[in-house]
This record gives structure tokens, C-alpha cells and sequence, in this order.
């Protein structure tokens, strides 16, 4: 199950002054960086191993030496992690994170490079301890903790609805210094592409890729809002960085290693890893766990490692688990006052029920969110003595009903269901004579959108077609 998506530059408290973009790592900073690699894997489904994380290591540390930072190759810790959501990521100390599921998106080794580059640039230009130190002097969070947001999308809805009204000013104004960060580092990391010999033009075509799946997602998904206006997000929007990356990166040239990288990533998991339960439409089935659920109508589900996310335009809910010591009502108790340290968040009553079998509790508080109020419901099932998992739903005053249906559709689910559940995977590859588009993309193991799908994944526009001999990438079902 998913993650509160986590992601992106991380600003972690280090104190002291901020050493300059020439300074070597120094030992504060890789102490800062040791102690939150071990949470940073854990939120993302851990580190990968074997020959396909290896090449992204490799590729990483060759990027970081052009940073200039002495040392560089050996000083930086470069993860490709389990993680089905396209992101990437730093924090200080030299350790750099791309999600599979970003580097699957990607068409050649110069946007893998460029990628790691960004995220060396924030490292090497100390962005986090800036970020942090800008975040102190605006009370954002005071000196109390990291802030986590992601490098490339990002940012949990459901915690930032409760208790953060009175930080909305302090946020924007550390929300807008961010925003300049990751312009820097798209500079920096073109001229490491650029001086590591790679095409800088690299720069613009993965984040064009990257705003073509936001759209289509959004598409999919049935949202109107692909992304957050510039303005409210913590990161510039991908298609306005496109037009920037490519000005900067004009008369430029160099390699891209196409092949090699489309050989070296063909047979990556793409998508939800079975291991951490998948999506299938508006159903979510965790074959280990042995249950699944369904979401409403209308609404759309992220999956991470540690809960799944429900999004609509009525509401939002989370499904996780906590500690449990076989008392619902006390589970239920102790999520909601785990909710906020601002406010005492307590339901009016604990109803317990039956739903498909499986003992259940549930109840709703209503809560001032800023000038509105909201329901915050929790709704928890026992699966076993020792096991429960819960929704936590947010929905406007009066509308908790919204999610009726959902908390209905829990169940466990057979040995033979969880049989069934089969991973998707990358494969690459040759495009034959005779080979279009339309005939590729019904190969794309997927029952709507599959042109769309197949455009977006290798980097095709509109109209443009491909020929005999070009290595593409499809998504089939692995074994």
C-alpha cells in the first residue's frame, strides 16, 4: 500500500552555516543524510538491486562528478526505488532517489542523466539547508522538522486539509523560494549534461514526457486539474520548465544512448508492484494482504507503500494501517486523536458493524478547517487478532455519506483471486516492417487509452509514427 507521497528535495535541519556549491559533503551533512536514507527507502518501497539499478547508480555518480564537488563519484548514493509514482528526489549528504516508475518514462540515458543531475544540483547548491533555513525564519514547521516535498509532483491533500490554515501565508512565501530552486537546479543539471558529453536538450524532453503523463492521467482519471497552478505549487509546472530547459540547452548537442538505456531498462515493473497491491480501474487488490476494496464513481486511487489514496472532487480518504491490540473502538480512538496536534479531533460516537464478514467500527467528527468545516471520518476492519486497517475520509460538513459504498466494498479476497493478480512490465522492443503506431499500441496491456499510453511512453507526439528498426517500449503482463 501506498505512501503519505513523501517525494521530492528534502530540507532536513543540519544548523551552521551553509557551506558554498564548492564545498565537499561534509560530515554533518552525510551523518544528516545516513539517518533519513533508511525512512526515505521505507517510503518508497525500498531500493532496487541488480543490473538495472546498478546502470542508474552508475549513470548518478557519473552526473555528480560534474558537479564539481570533490570526491563526488564516491560521496553520492544513488537509489533506484520501488516506487510506482514518477518522482525523483534528494537530500543532503550526496543521496539521490529516482522512482522506476519515473526512469520507465524516460526514452535514453541523457534523461536519466539529467534527472540525477537536478537532483546532484540540489545537493551541491545545499537547496535543502536553504529551503530549511528560509522554512525557520517563515515558521514553517519551525525548527522542528524536514520538510518533504516532491522534486517533480507532489504533496499529500489529506494532511495538508487538517491543522494548516494558520501556516498558508508562511507556506507561500517558502513555497516561492522552492519554485527557484528547481529553475536553478534544470540550469545546473543542463550544464552537467552538457560537460558530461550528453545531449542538454535531454533536460526538456523528459520533463515534456513527464507533463504529457500528468495530462493524460489527469485525463484517465477524469480530473480536469493535470496540475496545480505555478503559483500554489511547490514546483514549477513540467511543460512551463520545458520551454526554459530548452532555451537554455539552444546550440547544444551531444550523445543520448538511446539503445543502450531502452536495453538496459526492458523488463522493469511498470505500474503498482504486486507486493505493494494494485490498482485495476476503481478496484484496489493487495494479494499478500489478501483483501481489496472499490472505490466510488468518480473517483480516482494513487497507490504508494504504505496506504492507498481515494481522490474525488467530493472528498478524500486514505486507506492504511495502524498498531492494533484487538479493540476496534480503541484503534478507531487513537487514529483520530493522532490526527493534529493543533486541535483535539474526537468523534461523537463509535459505531461497531459487520462488512462482508469482517468485524468493523466507525466514526465522524466534524472539524473547523480555516473558514469551512469538515467531516473527518475513520472507518477500521479486523482482519485478524492482531491486524486492522482503516479509512480515514475527509469530506465538506454533512457529505460523509460520500463514501458509503467504499466502506462497503471491503473483503478478503481467495488464494485464487490473489493468484490472478500479475504484475505489468516494460518490454522493449524492435520495431518490425509493417509495424504502426495503432498495431503497437494494442499490444499495450491495458482496455482503454492504449495509443494515448503508448505515445506518452516513448515520447511520440501527435501524427509522429515510427519505424522499422527503432527500439519502442510497450507494457505487457509479466509472469
Amino acid at each position: 500500500m501506498a505512501s503519505f507521497a513523501l517525494a521530492g528535495c528534502a530540507a532536513l535541519p543540519g544548523g551552521g552555516n551553509i557551506p558554498d556549491s564548492n564545498t565537499p559533503i561534509t560530515q554533518s551533512e552525510a551523518q544528516i543524510g545516513a539517518e533519513a536514507h533508511p525512512q526515505l527507502l521505507a517510503e518508497f518501497g525500498g531500493a532496487m538491486s541488480g543490473s538495472q539499478a546498478q546502470y542508474v547508480e552508475q549513470v548518478g555518480k557519473t552526473i555528480a562528478v560534474q558537479s564539481g564537488l570533490g570526491n563526488a563519484r564516491d560521496s553520492f548514493t544513488v537509489s533506484l526505488v520501488n516506487s510506482p509514482v514518477n518522482n525523483a528526489f534528494a537530500i543532503p549528504g550526496g543521496y539521490i532517489y529516482t522512482t522506476r516508475q519515473l526512469v520507465t518514462l524516460m526514452n535514453n540515458e541523457a534523461e536519466l542523466a539529467g534527472v540525477l543531475g537536478h537532483e546532484v544540483a540540489h545537493v551541491a547548491l545545499r537547496h535543502s539547508q536553504r529551503r530549511q533555513a528560509a522554512a525557520q525564519r517563515n515558521s514553517l514547521l519551525g525548527a522542528a522538522g524536514a520538510i518533504l516535498s516532491s522534486v517533480l509532483l507532489g504533496g499529500n491533500p489529506l494532511g495538508q486539509q487538517l491543522g494548516q490554515a494558520a501556516l498558508q501565508g508562511s507556506q507561500m512565501l517558502t513555497l516561492k523560494f522552492s519554485r527557484s530552486q528547481e529553475l536553478e537546479a534544470d540550469t545546473a543539471g543542463i550544464q552537467y549534461l552538457n560537460s558530461a558529453g550528453y545531449d542538454p536538450r535531454a533536460m526538456a524532453t523528459v520533463l515534456a514526457s513527464l507533463a504529457a503523463q500528468n495530462a493524460l492521467d489527469a485525463r484517465l482519471q477524469g480530473r480536469d486539474d493535470a496540475r496545480l497552478p505555478e503559483w500554489a505549487s511547490t514546483h514549477p509546472d513540467p511543460a512551463s520548465r520545458v520551454q526554459t530547459a530548452l532555451s537554455q540547452a539552444q546550440g547544444m548537442s551531444g550523445v543520448t544512448n538511446r539503445d543502450t538505456f531502452l536495453s538496459r531498462i526492458d523488463g522493469l515493473t511498470y505500474g503498482d508492484d504486486p507486493k505493494q497491491g494494485i490498482v485495476e480501474g476503481r478496484q484496489f487488490i493487495h494479494p499478500d494482504l489478501r483483501l481489496a476494496f472499490t472505490a466510488p464513481q468518480g473517483f480516482y486511487m494513487v497507490n504508494g507503500t504504505r496506504a492507498v489514496t481515494i481522490n474525488g472532487q467530493s472528498g478524500k480518504a486514505q486507506f492504511t494501517l495502524a498498531p492494533y491490540n484487538g479493540n476496534l473502538q480503541t484503534y478507531v480512538n487513537s487514529v483520530f486523536s493522532g490526527l493534529s496536534e493543533q486541535q483535539q479531533i474526537r468523534p461523537s460516537s463509535i459505531q461497531t458493524t459487520t462488512v462482508n464478514g469482517l468485524p468493523a467500527a466507525y466514526g465522524t467528527a466534524r472539524v473547523n478547517n480555516g473558514n469551512s468545516q469538515v467531516d473527518v471520518t475513520v472507518f477500521a476492519y479486523e482482519f485478524s487478532n492482531d491486524r486492522a486497517y482503516h479509512f480515514l475520509a475527509l469530506t465538506p460538513a454533512g457529505q460523509s455519506g460520500t463514501f458509503n459504498s467504499l466502506f462497503s466494498s471491503v473483503r478478503r479476497i481467495s488464494a485464487q483471486e490473489a493468484a490472478n493478480v500479475v504484475p505489468r512490465v516494460l518490454d522493449v522492443i524492435t520495431v518490425s516492417s509493417g509495424d504502426t503506431v495503432a498495431s503497437l499500441s494494442r499490444r499495450m496491456a491495458y482496455p482503454s487509452a492504449q495509443e494515448e499510453r503508448f505515445r506518452v511512453l516513448n515520447g511520440l507526439q501527435s501524427g509522429e509514427g515510427v519505424r522499422a528498426g527503432q527500439k519502442v517500449k510497450i507494457v505487457v503482463r509479466g509472469s
